[in-house]
């Protein structure tokens, strides 16, 4: 894993050990951020389900202003730590050590413009957050959610697919406001 563009390109991530966390592949990383590049400048970034911090780190490098890391396991969090001070921008992100739903919860009145959701495959977990953002209305009008998945994982939401992709087994899914104007 590396961050692909921008001030921290080319700069090595470390990997969680074990089996527990699936990163991102570098080819999938790269063509999310060629779908949503205009999103990306001085945007407000969540990353839930940071894991190994990867994709709020690669924002970050590409211009984003700031960026929450949220992750609950303590290996992975530590990564995400180690990984953020490697790619140098740690005085741009936020890092918690928290279940989504209970940072979602307790977070302060903050809309993010862009929102990596990134959960363990299968479940009702990607469903059921994407609810609470709902609920909480934590993305701006404009602002938009990138949703990493199983091909074969089904969830509800009331949210405009803005776009899909498919890499393999993997399904890449844009998300905005229902109603919210694109310029795309």
């Amino acid at each position: 894993m590396r961050v692909v563009s921008g001030s921290a390109r080319g700069c090595r991530l470390q990997p969680v050990p074990g089996m527990d966390t699936r990163p991102t592949t570098d080819r999938v990383k790269e063509n999310i951020f060629n779908l949503i590049q205009e999103h990306v400048r001085a945007a407000r970034v969540l990353d839930l389900f940071a894991g190994t911090g990867q994709l709020g780190i690669e924002a970050l490098s590409r211009g984003a202003q700031y960026c929450d890391f949220v992750e609950s396991g303590r290996a992975a969090y530590d990564i995400v730590y180690k990984n953020v001070k490697s790619a140098r921008v740690s005085d741009r992100a936020g890092l918690h050590r928290k279940d989504a739903g209970q940072f979602l919860a307790e977070r302060e009145k903050r809309s993010y413009d862009l929102i990596f959701l990134d959960p363990p495959y299968g479940g009702k977990l990607l469903e059921n957050t994407l609810a609470m953002i709902e609920r909480f209305d934590i993305l701006s009008s404009n602002g938009i959610m990138i949703c990493e998945s199983a091909v074969e994982d089904r969830f509800a939401h009331n949210f405009s697919v803005q776009r899909e992709r498919r890499y393999g087994a993997t399904m890449i899914t844009v998300l905005q406001w229902q109603n919210s104007g694109t310029d795309e």
